[in-house]
């Protein structure tokens, strides 16, 4: 599945989420991550995920869709982060 992670977390939060969704998928800009995952992948990236975010606090958006091609997207401004595939 095709995953695109948003988060806002309390800032001393910030470090940790950023290492876990680095290990899983590509960052696009500031606190926004785009990649495939295996349902397995997904699974683990979640668990991993919770233990660094207080849910009362953070707020963390999955969007999940089959492929990167079921999703429109447009950029205004500069184009940040690496939104290709890792070879």
């Amino acid at each position: 599945m095709f995953v695109i992670v948003v988060y806002d977390t309390l800032a001393e939060r910030n470090p940790q989420v950023l290492r876990t969704c680095r290990r899983y998928l590509h960052w696009v800009q500031r606190s926004v991550f785009q990649g495939e995952l295996s349902a397995a992948q997904h699974r683990t990236f979640l668990e991993d995920l919770k233990q660094h975010i207080d849910p009362g606090y953070d707020s963390v958006l999955i969007y999940r869709t089959r492929t990167p091609h079921q999703v429109e997207t447009q950029t205004i401004g500069q184009d940040l982060g690496n939104t290709g595939p890792i070879l």
